[in-house]
């Protein structure tokens, strides 16, 4: 449990020196990756889509909008099939220093995961797999299964 702590540290450790690079917030970084995600399957991504996905009112959203698209991280496009609101797409220099702190990150949990043989790869697949069940939520925890101390349950 111990290595598990460790990693998950230098998770966040990379995660903060990667918001500290591109001088962002957290919901700055989870509003880039979202947008990245999106983008690189071809999905349409609204405002309301950022304030749902990141979990922030609308007033919030449009001052992470405007303070990105200032920044030129971001950029609002006509939305293509409702003239009523607009797109926003992650600007290419952003997408491209993205691409190159994640990537470089990537080759190196690669070079880790090439150097176990096949054995070994299927048996941290299955410990990973486990532990991630294990975290999900469960009993009151769970998604929609409970309601705030003084909320009744409908």
């Amino acid at each position: 449990m111990e290595a598990l702590r460790q990693w998950h540290e230098a998770e966040r450790d990379l995660a903060e020196a990667s918001r500290r690079y591109m001088q962002l917030n957290d919901s700055d970084m989870r509003t880039i990756r979202l947008l990245i995600r999106a983008q690189r399957q071809g999905f349409i991504v609204t405002p309301k889509d950022i304030a749902a996905a990141v979990g922030i009112s609308s007033a919030s959203t449009t001052k992470l909008v405007d303070r990105l698209v200032a920044g030129g991280h971001l950029i609002r496009v006509p939305h293509p099939h409702d003239r009523r609101t607009t797109s926003v797409e992650v600007t290419e220099e952003t997408a491209q220093a993205a691409h190159e702190s994640v990537g470089r990150q990537h080759a190196r949990r690669f070079d880790v995961i090439a150097a176990l043989n096949s054995r070994e790869r299927q048996t941290v697949l299955r410990f990973l797999s486990a532990m991630t069940e294990a975290d999900r939520p469960q009993g009151p925890l769970a998604v929609g299964r409970f309601s705030r101390p003084g909320q009744d349950r409908a």
